[in-house]
């Protein structure tokens, strides 16, 4: 089987990052650029994000994950809310295993994979994928 099917049927499955190797390299890689794999209440954003993932208020609220804003301080939690998030905006992305559109529409909303000031993002993440 070619690793995207895998991927989708993996995907459609479960989304956890801990039964889909490239989705777990991703998110560790998501979680060094955003706190350099520190974990707990890290404020970020000029105090606008929160957590190992750097979750901001709005993009919490988008996810509609049960638990409370402040449980974005928890990386399990967090990974969670990036998940569902991903699955609403760019659930072809996430089928496909696109990181760079993912990676980019986590730092830039919705519509971050069409911004100029997301390929640097994207550009630090896929260097922590290595």
């Amino acid at each position: 089987m070619k690793p995207i099917i895998i991927m989708a049927a993996l995907l459609s499955l479960d989304l956890s990052a801990k039964n889909h190797p490239a989705l777990a390299r991703f998110f560790h890689a998501l979680h060094q650029v955003e706190a350099s794999g520190r974990k707990g209440p890290i404020k970020g954003d000029n105090g606008k994000a929160l957590g190992p993932l750097q979750i901001h208020l709005d993009y919490w609220k988008d996810a509609g994950v049960p638990g409370q804003y402040s449980d974005c301080a928890d990386l399990a939690y967090s990974k969670r809310v990036v998940l569902a998030y991903l699955k609403r905006y760019a659930p072809a992305a996430l089928k496909a295993g696109d990181w760079e559109i993912l990676a980019r529409i986590h730092n830039g909303g919705p519509r971050g994979h069409r911004r100029k000031a997301t390929v640097q993002y994207w550009r630090k993440v896929k260097e922590a994928m290595k």
